[in-house]
């Protein structure tokens, strides 16, 4: 299984170097040596069974994306999956010619944006230009670089689940929804900041569950990271990351004096760093200016009113009582858009049959929250905290189906772990009913059996 697969994701480099020829070549080498590596870590990270899920798990999901950016590439259908891909290109371009004094590339707007290290986003331009350092204006090695750590994400949050909730079926189907849900595929699979941002959620909240048990030099600075890197690409995210690290240090520690005092200092260390970084400097000065509620309203507007699937234009956020008005409707839609029955163009259309599998799962992802709270919460505190918190904030601040849709994908990385763990708690109560069923009936033929020979006698 694992020749067969390695030999069809080599053909399909082959493919992708035939097919999207200049750029095909370099950049699926340059995704190549990132596959590798991981590859290299879950071979010395994981043993017997578990190396084996886990390497499929990554070249399964790797495949869907590796195609569909190929696909993307080659037909020009950036602005069909995401507009944004371009001023990443154009942003990242601009800031690459700048480093390398080509004066004469340099478009003064993009290289602007780019260089502005505050608002969201702007560290998507200095991963762009970091790459086309390496292998000169290539959109498709973006792509594939993406590609790698979409399909990383997925073991990423196998380990997640395990280690919450030590359940290798749980963790198996998390892994396998997050590789290969269609949403997650595109995402990661684009010239955008999604795929790296979902990588890098999954990344910090794996570290986060491990200093919760003891004290690692190497999670905290993969923490830092992953946290400096969240805060450069959509800083809002960074602020709800702060609340599920206290959470999960001291309401998910254990209750001894030594390991409040280990948890403790993790967050000193963690938070003289980002001191010291100035993110925490700069990234108050980010929520000063864009965190209030009248800017936010303003952005809900620009997103209700700027295309035809926005919603709730009459809505206003800017105060209080406004944005707990929009709460219902704005889960609804972050949960469960696009409708059906409001279907308003063709990207919309081809969604819907994710989305009815999607609302299959709600039953099971519901089960599975209310079986974590029981049983699981100091365990699970730092991905409840933070899924709680992006829901609600995405929920106030978003006015349009296709932008919902799309921040939904941050939270379904966890999202699919309780959707998990539903599934899982209704299999094995259909488990243990047969397993019952079966030691009912077995009782009764010894019964019978012994009747028989009582009889003969």
């Amino acid at each position: 299984m694992d020749k067969l697969l390695a030999l069809i994701l080599f053909i399909f480099a082959i493919g992708v170097m035939i097919i999207a020829y200049p750029a095909g070549p370099l950049a699926v080498l340059f995704g190549s040596v990132f596959a590798v590596f991981v590859v290299f870590l879950i071979n010395k990270s994981f043993e017997g069974d578990e190396k084996i899920f886990l390497r499929r798990v990554f070249v399964i999901s790797l495949i869907f994306r590796v195609v569909l950016a190929t696909v993307t590439y080659v037909f020009k259908l950036q602005e069909f999956f995401g507009g944004d891909s371009k001023t990443y290109d154009e942003a990242g371009y601009a800031l690459y010619n700048s480093w390398f004094g080509y004066l004469t590339e340099i478009d003064p707007f993009y290289l602007d944006h780019a260089s502005r290290a505050s608002g969201s986003g702007f560290g998507m331009a200095y991963i762009v230009a970091a790459i086309y350092s390496v292998v000169g204006r290539n959109p498709l090695a973006i792509q594939l670089f993406n590609s790698v750590l979409g399909a990383a994400t997925a073991c990423l949050i196998y380990v997640c689940a395990k280690k919450i909730f030590s359940n290798t079926r749980v963790a198996q189907i998390s892994a396998v929804l997050v590789g290969v849900f269609p949403s997650l595929i595109v995402w990661s699979s684009q010239g955008l900041k999604d795929g790296i941002i979902c990588f890098l959620i999954a990344l910090a909240i794996n570290n986060l569950l491990s200093l919760q048990k003891k004290f690692s030099y190497v999670d905290v600075i993969s923490l830092l990271i992953s946290l400096v890197g969240i805060y450069t690409l959509r800083f809002y995210i960074f602020f709800a990351f702060a609340v599920a690290i206290v959470g999960a240090l001291f309401l998910g520690a254990q209750k001894s004096l030594s390991s409040i005092v280990k948890q403790a200092a993790v967050l000193v260390v963690i938070t003289l760093s980002l001191t010291y970084l100035g993110v925490l400097r700069n990234a108050q000065t980010n929520l000063e200016t864009y965190g209030s509620l009248e800017r936010l309203q303003n952005s809900r507007l620009d997103l209700a009113t700027s295309a035809e699937s926005g919603y709730g234009q009459d809505i206003d956020v800017s105060t209080p009582t406004g944005a707990l008005q929009v709460l219902p409707l704005g889960l609804t839609y972050l949960m469960l858009a696009p409708f059906p029955w409001e279907v308003a163009n063709f990207r919309q259309t081809i969604t819907l049959p994710e989305v009815l599998v999607w609302w299959s799962l709600i039953p099971f992802m519901v089960i599975g929250i209310w079986f974590t709270l029981k049983t699981k919460l100091r365990q699970s505190i730092s991905i409840t905290l933070l899924t709680l918190l992006l829901t609600l904030s995405y929920s106030i601040f978003q006015g349009n189906v296709g932008t919902a849709y799309r921040m939904r994908a941050q939270m379904q990385i966890f999202y699919f772990i309780f959707v998990a763990v539903g599934i899982t708690l209704l299999w094995e109560k259909r488990e243990n009913k047969k397993l019952s069923l079966r030691t009912q009936n077995q009782r009764m033929w010894q019964r019978q059996e012994l009747l028989r020979k009582q009889n003969s006698v």
